[in-house]
């Protein structure tokens, strides 16, 4: 029995969805197929990339992830099938794999190469769902396509830090459900940085000085409850992925809003933490 994620930029209100499916089913009829997100933000290859990064994980060997985003055959964005942490990826070559390897190396790369595959207007349906069956059944990558050895791979989702090690700048790489903004600079990343210095996260005109464990942390359980007054107050915070995190409190875009609206976070803006300089004492050489 295949398990078969799909993950794209579709939405739900056409028919490309039901009929990947569908096409999938056909091939498939036992297949488990599970909606990992269809609401992508369009040809967004940052934001595919974090969702998928951070879902892929619990999911047993062998599942098959199919994404269709900016998945148009060209010269320059390719269509490959990767074998990486014991999985199949199948999906266009713009970038978005560089996430999700930059902590596994790929087992192995092939280009997709199958017959009709430059004629299809609708490579998901077409091709991915065929290369998706074939490695379903148990079929070799190398008979979908040639190998080959490297990927696309997108900078931008790689915060810098200065040669002094005293900056750390990041940017936003997704806006989630609640506004909540997510950069790109990971807990790892700033503790080894960081070496436990004090610090001031720079996030549009706004500064924190901590970073919370939990979004409940922000409360003084202390105080008496009629006094807990936090709805709508900022946070900074390393999220369940381990990203460091600009929130409100108990956020909703409808009645409270959130980072993204409060704060005027967007996508692409820039994060930085600077951490205080510790200056080496020097020594010099006294005459007695």
């Amino acid at each position: 029995m295949s398990l078969i994620t799909l993950t794209t930029d579709f939405g739900t209100k056409d028919h490309f969805v039901g009929a990947v499916k569908g096409a999938i089913y056909s091939e498939l009829p036992n297949a488990i197929i599970v909606d990992i997100t269809h609401d992508i933000s369009p040809f967004n290859i940052t934001e595919t990339a974090y969702i998928l990064k951070n879902a892929y994980k619990s999911f047993p060997d062998n599942t098959i992830h199919i994404i269709g985003v900016d998945s148009e055959l060209s010269i320059d964005n390719k269509h490959i099938a990767i074998e990486l942490d014991n999985q199949f990826f199948i999906c266009p070559d713009n970038g978005l794999i560089s996430m999700i390897a930059s902590e596994v190396n790929p087992t192995r790369i092939v280009e997709i190469n199958i017959h009709n595959h430059t004629n299809s207007s609708f490579p998901v349906l077409d091709i991915f769902v065929k290369v998706a069956s074939h490695i379903a059944r148990g079929g070799n990558l190398n008979v979908i396509g040639k190998e080959i050895s490297n990927y696309k791979k997108i900078t931008e989702i790689q915060p810098k830090v200065n040669q002094q090690q005293t900056i750390i700048k990041g940017g936003v790489i997704y806006i989630d459900n609640y506004g909540n903004a997510i950069t790109n600079i990971n807990k790892k990343l700033f503790s080894s940085i960081g070496k436990g210095r004090n610090f001031i996260i720079n996030a549009s005109r706004y500064q924190f000085k901590k970073v919370l464990n939990g979004y409940n942390e922000i409360v003084d359980y202390t105080l008496p409850e009629e006094k807990r007054q936090y709805d709508g107050d900022k946070l900074a915070l390393f999220n369940s992925a381990d990203f460091l995190e600009i929130a409100i409190y108990r956020s909703n875009l409808k009645t409270v809003g959130g980072a993204s609206t409060l704060l005027g976070l967007k996508y692409r803006d820039t994060i930085t933490i600077e951490f205080e300089d510790i200056v080496k004492p020097e020594f010099v050489t006294i005459n007695q």
